[in-house]
């Protein structure tokens, strides 16, 4: 069963980087120096843990930006993306944000969405892939 924990970078940098430089670096080929950019220790960390192997991982800001959410290959389409972006929801939601934020893959647009994410940009490029910015409006309370 996969669950997941809200993490410090500094405890558990050597579970999430495998996962960010497998799904990030390897398959999606964005420059290493991208990837690293000096924010993983300024953000909510969420592990996601099958038994105690790490198998997803997505940071968010104080300001309620999600980003870097990666699910090694294996274990897509089983829920643990879902169950990483509804942590950060609640975490956004304990802390009364008043929004969540990512920039989305286009490809990942409808993953989003089914969680209430709505489109509100145009497509840019970062990392040479193709991205929208979504936003998920929090009801009071």
């Amino acid at each position: 069963m996969i669950r997941i924990e809200i993490v410090k970078w500094c405890d558990k940098e050597a579970l999430i980087r495998p996962i960010r430089e497998a799904v990030f670096i390897e398959e999606q080929h964005v420059p290493i120096e991208l990837e690293w950019d000096g924010l993983d220790e300024l953000c909510t960390q969420l592990l996601a843990l099958d038994g105690d192997e790490a198998v997803g991982t997505a940071r968010m800001t104080a300001e309620g930006k999600v980003g870097r959410m990666a699910v090694l290959s294996d274990y897509r389409g089983g829920g643990v993306g879902k169950s990483l972006l509804s942590m950060a929801i609640q975490i956004a939601k304990k802390a009364d944000l008043p929004h969540v934020v990512l920039d989305a893959q286009v490809s990942a647009i409808p993953f989003y969405q089914s969680s209430g994410f709505e489109v509100v940009s145009q497509p840019f490029m970062d990392a040479g892939i193709e991205h929208r910015k979504m936003k998920l409006l929090l009801g009071a309370g």
